[in-house]
């Protein structure tokens, strides 16, 4: 098979990369683990439901392509490579923290595990064409997360948590069952309207009921970015004598809004939550 053939040259060779793309493969051949100095495994537009336990020897594997293929759950192998940079599926253990790429694309999986949590790192995330019926909430954890492609699942709603994702860009929902405005897309929408220049000013103007909606959005008092829906009501007490410079020694509360967790917990701020949406 002309799989096997790549995999003897290689051997013969001390290959640092493997390309069995497009191979018609439905098992992974064992005898790839003796390839101990890979660090490239691509293993795309395949038949492959699962990853042998033999590849816990790769242990140098950095790359790994998985794209288009028959998994329906995070192949529990993956969760011991500990060099990969870039991968496919991980297992639930979720070790690779250094992980920034993270490509799910056409496979059957239908869930992300909640130790998602873990890829501090991760700023790309593509989960395009599979059955996810749900995001996970721990996916707001996700602090440089810039891009997310959800595009054509099986999603009826996005999780609120999305919006405490500050470096987030970029994201690709279409070809889902979402019946409203998520909050997330609220806020890069008010964010990039800000700006006299972007694309979205201009054309917001073109869609009057989206700018009706998106004109109830407020301001957070600890980053000052926009949001549509309020996550916590808080309360400032403002001193009028020392803050104002008033003659007066009276203390004033004054109702202050924040937009996330992240932003509640950041130090030098003096705002007391009173109430939660």
């Amino acid at each position: 098979a002309a799989d096997g053939k790549s995999v003897v040259r290689a051997l013969y060779g001390g290959a640092t990369s493997l390309n069995l793309s497009s191979q018609r493969i439905k098992d992974v051949p064992k005898c790839v683990s003796r390839l101990t100095k890979l660090s490239v495994l691509l293993l795309n537009n395949n038949s492959i439901s699962r990853l042998p336990v033999e590849l816990l020897s790769l242990r140098q594997l950095a790359e790994l392509n998985l794209g288009n293929n028959d998994l329906e759950e995070v192949p529990a192998v993956l969760g011991h490579l500990e060099s990969l940079k870039k991968t496919l599926p991980v297992h639930d253990r979720w070790v690779l923290t250094n992980l920034v790429v993270l490509n799910l694309n056409h496979n059957l999986i239908q869930r992300l595990p909640p130790e998602i949590k873990s890829l501090t790192k991760l700023q790309h995330l593509s989960v395009l064409d599979n059955n996810l019926e749900e995001v996970p909430v721990e996916i707001g954890y996700l602090a440089s997360l810039s891009e997310i492609n959800l595009t054509s699942n099986k999603l009826s709603q996005l999780p609120q948590q999305l919006y405490q994702c500050k470096e987030l860009t970029k994201l690709y929902a279409a070809r889902n069952k979402l019946a409203s405005l998520p909050e997330v897309v609220a806020r890069f929408v008010l964010q990039e309207d800000r700006n006299r220049f972007s694309l979205i000013h201009r054309m917001l103007p073109r869609y009057p009921s989206l700018a009706a909606l998106l004109a109830c959005g407020s301001c957070c008092a600890v980053c000052l970015g926009p949001f549509l829906t309020t996550w916590l009501e808080c309360v400032h007490f403002v001193r009028l004598k020392k803050d104002m410079k008033m003659k007066t020694l009276l203390t004033v509360p004054v109702r202050a809004l924040v937009c996330s967790y992240k932003c509640f917990n950041r130090e030098g701020h003096s705002f007391y939550g009173v109430a939660t949406r």
